[in-house]
C-alpha cells in the first residue's frame, strides 16, 4: 500500500478492479481547507483518462509491473505492433492504450513492454529519442538558445518549442517525460 502523496508519474495501481496508469501528480494547498493531491489517471485497459483528487493519506495498492524488452515495428489502423527482443513473439495494444507514448514512437525504436499479471498494460518508452524536424520557421542568423524559441513539427507529428537556430532536417533529442526539446543529437 502507498499513500497518494508518493505516488510518481508512471505508477500503477489497482482501483475498483482496474488498473490505473498516473499521468501526472500535483500537490495542491488551497488558501482554506486540508491539503489535496490533484492527478491525472489514465485507465490502462480502456485509455480512458481522468482527472480526480485524493486525500495525501489516501492509499491504494501498488501493482508488480513486469517488463520485457521488446522493438516497436508499425501501426496498423488502431493497433501499434511490438516485437519481444529475446523470442521475437509480436505484441498489439490498442492505439489508444499508448496514446500518450505514440508521438515519441519511431519504427525500429526499442521500448519495455509493460505486464501485469500476464497481461500487457503498455509501454515504457527510453527518457529521451532522437527525432528529425519536418517543418519550422527559417532559423534566424546569430540566434542563440537564450531567445523565446519557435515551434517545431517532428517526424512522429510531434510540436515542440526549439531555439531559434534550429532549422528543417536538424536532428534534435526531445525528452519523453515531457516533450521538450534537450539537445542537438
Amino acid at each position: 500500500m502507498v499513500e497518494a502523496i508518493n505516488l510518481k508519474k508512471g505508477m500503477i495501481f489497482e482501483q475498483n478492479g482496474k488498473l490505473i496508469r498516473v499521468l501526472e501528480t500535483n500537490h495542491h494547498k488551497p488558501g482554506k481547507g486540508n491539503t489535496v493531491m490533484q492527478m491525472k489517471l489514465n485507465d490502462v485497459r480502456s485509455g480512458s483518462i481522468v482527472q480526480t483528487t485524493m486525500r495525501p493519506s489516501e492509499k491504494v495498492e501498488l501493482v508488480m509491473v513486469d517488463k520485457k524488452n521488446a522493438q516497436y515495428l508499425y501501426s496498423e489502423g488502431t493497433v501499434e505492433v511490438f516485437m519481444d527482443m529475446e523470442t521475437y513473439e509480436q505484441y498489439e495494444l490498442n492505439t489508444d492504450q499508448v496514446a500518450e507514448e505514440k508521438k515519441f514512437l519511431m519504427p525500429n525504436m526499442e521500448v519495455q513492454l509493460d505486464f501485469c499479471k500476464g497481461e500487457l498494460i503498455g509501454i515504457t518508452l527510453p527518457s529521451t529519442v532522437e527525432m528529425k524536424v519536418v517543418e519550422t520557421a527559417p532559423n534566424i542568423k546569430g540566434a542563440t538558445a537564450a531567445g523565446g524559441g519557435k515551434p517545431a513539427i517532428m517526424e512522429t507529428g510531434l510540436v515542440v518549442t526549439v531555439p531559434d537556430f534550429i532549422s528543417v532536417g536538424d536532428s534534435l533529442i526531445i525528452t519523453t517525460a515531457n516533450g521538450e526539446y534537450k539537445s542537438r543529437a
